[in-house]
């Protein structure tokens, strides 16, 4: 049966500008890191991506490695897109990554030129597409002059596989850094991919936001719920399909005794506000303005319109931040 989205789909959504470019993204994104990998079945997936668009998610966040097995996701992603979306292509925004271990010998990971154009290629055969419209360099390479690997990404929107840039995981010092080669290339970055949610603030310490809007670029932050911690999913106890039984990124260490006394105290004051702990914790990450967007996983439909239900209530008092902090910093 052909799909047909939903006509009211950018009716309630809320857009964010990236920065100081003209690209607008959904302040709730939808990332194929964990869900979408040839463990999980192939028409549940298409379900949480018609979705999400449905909703007027528009932008969707994969990387060469996401799966398992690597690869996989962006494949998955590619059959969908094509059965579903293709009429659509100029309403979405899809990013991709490089930068992890993607496969053997010294050019398969990091930051050189040769690694970050050979990966993007192998993704855009995966996902069936000429282009992608953000590319990201996933991680600093300690090693590998960062003008090779800054100029590389201007190589690859030169050469029409991508619209615009951007970096993941990098410091404050690291970002103006690139930032600065990048203007200079003329190609500007766009866009910073952190981690970053209530239990997890290193980019205010780091003074990243600082930085990012002088550089002009945008912030869109990833596991805003901390891998699930920071959802009804550990209140009552560990789940036998829960992340920290099946995922090597959470494991029962964190969720030690004072860990789980702030989850329930964010839970009480998130049910003051009538909202999930999840919902509390999106609409905390999203307070800032230069906050462009927050990449959110999903397992399943209902779990996806619970989330992007945050959205209904996005305003946070100042009593109620305060007893945030209080809550994380204080015990």
């Amino acid at each position: 049966m052909t799909f047909t989205p939903a006509g009211d789909r950018y009716a309630s959504m809320t857009y964010r500008r990236a920065g100081r470019s003209g690209l607008k993204l959904p302040a709730i994104s939808l990332g194929l890191w964990h869900n979408f990998g040839d463990a999980r079945p192939w028409e549940r997936q298409r379900e949480i991506v018609r979705r999400a668009f449905d909703l007027g998610v528009t932008h969707f966040d994969l990387a060469n490695n996401y799966g398992p097995p690597p690869g996989s996701a962006e494949s998955n992603f590619g059959r969908i897109l094509h059965r579903d979306l293709a009429g659509h292509r100029d309403e979405i925004v899809i990013s991709t990554k490089a930068g992890y271990e993607m496969w053997p010998g010294p050019y398969g990971e990091w930051g050189s030129r040769k690694y970050l154009v050979s990966s993007l290629d192998q993704s855009l055969t995966r996902m069936g597409l000429d282009y992608v419209d953000i590319f990201y360099h996933h991680r600093p390479d300690p090693d590998t002059p960062l003008e090779e690997t800054m100029g590389a990404l201007d190589a690859v929107v030169r050469a029409g596989k991508a619209l615009y840039v951007g970096i993941s995981n990098y410091t404050s010092e690291q970002t103006a850094e690139a930032a600065g080669i990048l203007q200079e290339l003329g190609t500007p970055l766009l866009i910073h991919q952190p981690s970053y949610s209530i239990l997890n603030r290193w980019i205010e310490k780091d003074h990243l936001l600082d930085t990012l809007e002088r550089v002009g670029a945008g912030c869109i932050a990833f596991s805003p719920l901390q891998q699930g911690l920071l959802t009804d999913r550990y209140l009552r106890g560990i789940p036998d399909d829960s992340r920290v039984r099946t995922s090597r990124f959470l494991d029962e260490s964190d969720l030690d005794a004072q860990t789980m006394a702030r989850i329930h105290s964010l839970n009480d004051i998130a049910e003051r506000r009538g909202q999930s702990l999840a919902q509390l914790a999106l609409a905390w990450a999203l307070r800032d303005p230069r906050m462009t967007s927050l990449i959110i996983g999903a397992s399943s439909v209902a779990q996806l319109e619970t989330n992007v239900a945050a959205l209904d209530n996005l305003a946070v008092s100042q009593a109620e931040l305060d007893d945030i902090d209080g809550t994380v910093l204080d015990l």
